[in-house]
């Protein structure tokens, strides 16, 4: 029988640290979804109490089948659990874990906390109880474990213990500073299973400062953890957290892991890892790491010459795994059958069926690929997606017609002598044969669109009342003021629902109300129950 092994996505937390990101409470939720809709085991969420961000977050439970973790420190030395606030906070968000990090060095316990090594045992083991005793699964982040086992192993040692014997259900092991190398990952593991923690109560939680943070993590697994935290596409502070998007193809289609360990992630939902990991680098406004393992653009693209040669006779020969198992493409194709096969699972995933030798598929993956070489990025824009698609295999209704818009932006003084920038929008529908008016003024020529778009849609109005824009990207795509555009919106309704659109120009205005209208069109086709299939998932 195969041992399971649990993932830990933190990247809500640890990935928040990286330099450069910063998180909404709306963009948590979207990240959160997909997380949940992927299939972790463990979503962590931040730290309720630490900032007005996370204490909202935590608000509400934002996952309908991960484990929803809190994470906090441990109660202070000299103080009950009962009364410090830090845990009482940590207690009442709306979580089903609670992931407590304790020092386990004893020079940080000196330095850091300012407490004897006796009084943090004490703290880690009275928190640990209080977590069990409110009726949440207890974790605790061993931080420094490995720099404080080498410097005091007896101690390093007694602080697992002793997380351990108040009930933790996970004692999670913490390569803080990054620097561990593999053999000592799997040697000190060992010694920890011998000192009485079982590895069925053991995680891994690696840094990526010496580039070794996935391979400390499987070194970890290897010698008996069995559960593994680390982020999407390896954020996190200085140089990232352990890939979760590299370990778990690694895990699932290695036969030395597969063999022996079960994850969650399932082929069908290996499926989708590519889309995962590029629509997180969309919502993060950058562009997605082209030699990524896996899901890169490259990892799976020769160019000419020998290699080429032999891919043209067997894929095999410079593939380690196929390309579709994770969702990617190949990039050198003898056939287009591993692009289709992808596609229609793309599709079927929306209620679209279609056969593999339909030429509009042909045709739509064609065009999918023109306009991605244009700068149109899908990956991170499923409506859009979705529309091109229904567009190109069957019909979408023509809700309206639009036949023009103008933007101006004027730059004046006000009565008191104050400059004053003016952005004023006009745009002409037409709706059932007559042509719809409607002009607004908005904080910036972009909002001035979208409120002159909205402001009359004729039969349609009521429906798109609750459609709201809940954020709004821009990525200049090349260099120079005539650069290419792309434009990223984020939109949500009353329902809860949220969808992505996107548009390219080399006008940003233009691009914007490309994605804007995509975003309308999602609307009216979802009232109808004609698309967003996963989005009500």
């Amino acid at each position: 029988m195969k041992d399971r092994i649990y993932l830990f996505d933190t990247t809500l937390r640890d990935g928040q640290q990286t330099p450069g990101i910063d998180f909404s409470v709306e963009d948590k939720i979207a990240i959160a979804t997909m997380l949940d809709e992927f299939g972790l085991d463990y979503i962590e969420g931040g730290y309720p109490g630490a900032n007005p961000t996370d204490t909202a977050f935590f608000n509400e439970k934002r996952t309908r089948n991960a484990s929803f973790v809190a994470f906090g420190m441990t109660k202070r030395a000299g103080v009950s659990a009962s009364n410090d606030p830090g845990l009482t906070g940590l207690l009442q968000a709306k979580s089903d874990a609670v992931c407590l990090v304790a020092k386990s060095w004893d020079y940080h316990v000196k330095v850091a906390l300012g407490c004897s090594n006796e009084e943090n045992l004490e703290s880690i083991s009275e928190s640990v109880k209080a977590v069990v005793a409110a009726g949440k699964e207890a974790m605790v982040d061993c931080e420094h474990f490995f720099d404080g086992y080498k410097a005091n192993p007896e101690y390093a040692l007694a602080c697992a213990r002793a997380a351990h014997d108040a009930g933790a259900r996970w004692v999670v092991l913490c390569d803080t500073n990054g620097g561990t190398q593999p053999p000592e990952v799997r040697d000190i593991v060992g010694a920890v299973i011998a000192a009485s923690v079982p590895g069925h109560c053991l995680g891994i939680h690696a840094h990526n400062d010496t580039g070794q943070a996935v391979a400390n993590s499987l070194a970890a697994v290897e010698a008996g953890v069995r559960q593994i935290q680390g982020t999407l596409n390896g954020i996190g502070e200085r140089c990232g957290n352990a890939n979760l998007v590299t370990l778990i193809p690694t895990l699932a289609l290695k036969e030395t892991y597969s063999s022996r360990f079960v994850t969650a992630i399932d082929p069908e939902r290996l499926l989708n890892l590519t889309r995962l990991s590029h629509a997180f680098d969309e919502l993060l406004n950058r562009s997605p790491d082209h030699q990524l393992p896996y899901v890169g653009a490259s990892a799976f693209a020769t160019k000419a010459g020998i290699h080429a040669s032999a891919l043209l006779k067997d894929p095999r020969t410079y593939e380690h795994v196929t390309p579709e198992s994770v969702g990617n493409f190949r990039k050198v194709m003898v056939s287009d059958q591993g692009g289709k096969a992808n596609f229609i699972n793309a599709l079927k995933r929306r209620g679209i069926e279609v056969g593999k030798d339909d030429p509009k598929l042909d045709r739509l993956i064609s065009l999918v690929k023109e306009r991605e070489a244009s700068g149109y990025a899908y990956e991170g824009a499923d409506a859009s997606f979705e529309l091109l698609a229904r567009r190109t295999l069957g019909t979408i209704p023509e809700f309206f017609s639009v036949e023009g818009f103008r933007v101006m932006v004027e730059r004046r003084f006000d009565s008191h002598g104050k400059v004053k920038i003016v952005s004023e929008a006009v745009v002409k529908l037409g709706v059932d044969g007559q042509t719809i008016m409607s002009v607004a003024e908005g904080d910036g020529p972009v909002n001035a669109l979208d409120l002159a778009l909205r402001k009359d849609f004729g039969k349609y109005q009521h429906e798109i009342d609750d459609l709201v824009l809940a954020d709004f990207k821009v990525r200049i795509l090349n260099g120079g003021t005539e650069a290419i555009t792309r434009v990223l919106i984020e939109s949500t309704d009353s329902d809860g629902v949220r969808w992505w659109t996107v548009g390219v120009s080399e006008n940003i205005i233009d691009a914007s109300f490309q994605a804007l209208m995509d975003s309308v069109i999602y609307k009216l086709m979802k009232n109808r129950q004609l698309a967003g299939k996963i989005a009500a998932e």
